[in-house]
């Protein structure tokens, strides 16, 4: 059945997710279109975000490294050249929010999390394309993040253009105004392990166990079984909020940076914490009559709408505690339930279609949200199909499970 799966996904992904995003490409003014409604009309005059090009970057450089077409690399570079042109303010450093479509900044905002995801991205440019001005570019972007955004707590929000506080409602949909949030913090988290991992310098993988601290430490509540959201400036959190995707996302996340680190003593400290996280998720937020995954709780009240996002991590973290036991099966029954989901609901048949963000309490799709905008990406799908990929291709040197037993 996992082959079946893994085929599925593969298919979905080099048959429809990537060639769709290929058909965005603006040959004009560079980088890739930034609105798509629902209905599929396409805005060629939207901004186009950095988050946006980050992901697209992220994606094809990836898709170039798994699957060896060199047409993905091409693309990769399309991307790469738009995040590091017009999407870079040459004069204070860092990555714009928004530039028009002809690469004019439009919101000049420098977010952390913002520049988190073009790290990532460049780091995987790097990682694919051999190009040392990319790596020069991620220790560019690492440098902001320490200098202007970094405290003794960790990674701050919002800043001006130069770099001077900003209110912060990029991340929230709940009208909350928080100086730090968990979502900027596993993204940097993130963005460092991959820096770490296509360079070795000491001073980043520092800077992770910094941050697998600060998550066990701080962000982490043993008592409600998950990561808390919205904070203070020193961690303290500031709602009662219970993030289902970021849960699961975090849990395989902690797990790669882990095995990048090689280090037994993160492994034992975050080992109950990844398990709490993936059994919390499966105990509280699947839904036993679709097969799928919830959105959040909030003040104990869930918000039953399932997007895109949210079950693509879902089927890694899912199918990452399984690949760790396998014994539960349970999990691996998850993976399939929600990509059969997918398939129903999400996966996008109209013509020019790619997946839907987000469907209802009767699976009937959100057309208020875009099919392409500065958060909707090919990065989550992408991802979740290449990884379902690698971890079954027996041939890849990919990402290896640490050894413990954490179940």
């Amino acid at each position: 059945m996992v082959d079946d799966l893994v085929q599925e996904v593969r298919e979905e992904l080099t048959g429809h997710i990537l060639p769709f995003w290929e058909g965005l490409i603006d040959e004009v003014n560079g980088g890739f279109y930034g609105r798509m409604d629902f209905d599929g009309t396409l805005h060629k005059d939207a901004v186009k975000g950095g988050i946006l090009h980050a992901r697209i970057l992220w994606a094809f450089s990836n898709a170039y490294k798994v699957l060896k077409d060199e047409s993905y690399l091409k693309y990769a570079e399309h991307a790469y050249k738009f995040l590091t042109g017009p999407l870079w303010d040459e004069q204070h450093g860092g990555v714009y929010w928004t530039v028009t479509a002809d690469g004019k900044p439009a919101e000049d905002l420098k977010h952390g999390y913002c520049q988190a995801m073009s790290l990532y991205a460049i780091s995987s440019y790097y990682d694919a394309s051999g190009d040392d001005r990319a790596l020069m570019r991620a220790m560019d972007i690492y440098d902001v993040l320490e200098n202007e955004m970094h405290d003794e707590y960790g990674y701050k929000e919002s800043f001006t253009r130069d770099f001077r506080w900003a209110e912060n409602e990029k991340l929230s949909e709940n009208g909350v105004e928080a100086a730090k949030t968990m979502n900027t913090n596993l993204h940097v988290f993130e963005a460092y392990s991959e820096l770490y991992h296509v360079s070795n310098y000491p001073q980043v993988g520092d800077r992770i166990c910094e941050l697998l601290d600060l998550f066990a430490d701080k962000i982490y509540n043993p008592a409600k079984h998950r990561l808390d959201v919205f904070f203070d400036d020193t961690f303290t959190p500031i709602i009662d909020l219970h993030s289902f995707g970021h849960d699961i996302e975090a849990s395989w996340l902690f797990d790669r940076g882990i095995e990048y680190l090689d280090n037994i003593a993160y492994e034992s400290k975050m080992a109950p914490i990844i398990k709490d996280l993936v059994q919390g998720i499966y105990d509280e937020a699947m839904d036993p009559m679709h097969g799928s995954v919830y959105m959040e709780n909030e003040n104990g009240m869930i918000r039953k709408n399932r997007n895109w996002w949210t079950q693509c991590e879902a089927m890694v973290g899912f199918y990452n505690a399984y690949q760790k036991d396998e014994t539960r099966v349970e999990y691996l029954q998850a993976v399939e339930d929600i990509w059969s989901f997918v398939k129903e609901h999400l996966i996008d048949t109209r013509v020019g279609g790619e997946w839907i963000q987000e469907v209802d309490v009767l699976n009937q799709p959100v057309s208020s949200l875009p099919l392409v905008g500065i958060w909707k990406c090919p990065y989550h799908n992408t991802r979740m199909c290449l990884e379902l990929i690698k971890r079954n291709n027996k041939t890849s040197t990919s990402f290896e499970l640490p050894k413990l037993d954490f179940f």
